[in-house]
């Protein structure tokens, strides 16, 4: 048995993450998944936020997902998820912040903004974070290859990717699709849903339709205004 426990839950983006992670460098581990409505004390223990994933290899204990991603990283260097050159090393990074700082916050607004004001916001912050995705990102590292630095997967492109399984969320919910300017985006997301890692700890459609119609506030996904 591996001396590495994953602590996740399935509903999880940032979950996904690290699952991905885990597969792609073909790690042994033990997966423990966890009801973030009834937490056990020894996750807690773990991770000392309450939130997954976190991780225990041996005695060392890390929570958060982007950290506990770069140690991986370094401590299991095969295969790479992010490039060598330090150059590319620090766009890459960059990258993966503006998943978290931008793009992450810009859908959720979209999803889940409390009013139709926030949720028209939300909508027009998120296509203007998909061109900018598809202009200075893809647009400029892919080049011929179907991944963000072309033939590479890498931790920019699994930072990414839960959110885009979550898309049908907001086809159904709010009536979006994908921009016709963004076909680089599009060729991107079908060559990272069809990897075996990816498909290992995907969920489908109708888990995300059923849940997000309860989050929500009603049957339809229209969310309630809040006085």
């Amino acid at each position: 048995m591996s001396n590495l426990q994953l602590y996740f839950a399935k509903a999880s983006t940032f979950s996904q993450r690290t699952r991905v992670v885990l597969l792609e460098k073909k790690i042994d581990f033990t997966p423990i998944e966890i009801d973030l409505q009834n937490k056990p004390s020894d996750f807690t223990q773990v991770s000392r936020y309450g939130k997954v994933p976190a991780i225990k290899h041996g005695d060392v204990e890390i929570y958060e997902s982007a950290v506990i991603n770069e140690y991986l990283e370094e401590v299991f260097p095969e295969p790479a998820l992010l490039p060598h050159d330090p150059t590319t090393k620090a766009i890459a990074r960059i990258w993966i912040d503006y998943a978290n700082t931008r793009f992450v916050p810009a859908f959720n607004k979209f999803l889940r903004g409390k009013d139709a004001q926030e949720q028209e916001q939300g909508r027009k912050e998120f296509i203007e974070a998909l061109l900018y995705i598809e202009q200075e990102g893809l647009g400029k590292f892919s080049g011929n290859g179907p991944y963000w630095f072309g033939e590479q997967f890498s931790l920019v492109d699994i930072s990414f990717y839960p959110w885009f399984e979550r898309l049908p969320v907001l086809e159904h919910f709010r009536k979006f699709t994908l921009p016709a300017e963004t076909p680089r985006l599009l060729q991107w997301w079908n060559a990272v849903e069809s990897r075996e890692s990816v498909q290992a700890v995907a969920n489908p459609v109708s888990f995300y339709l059923e849940r997000f119609a309860k989050v929500l506030g009603e049957p339809n996904g229209v969310a309630v205004a809040q006085k």
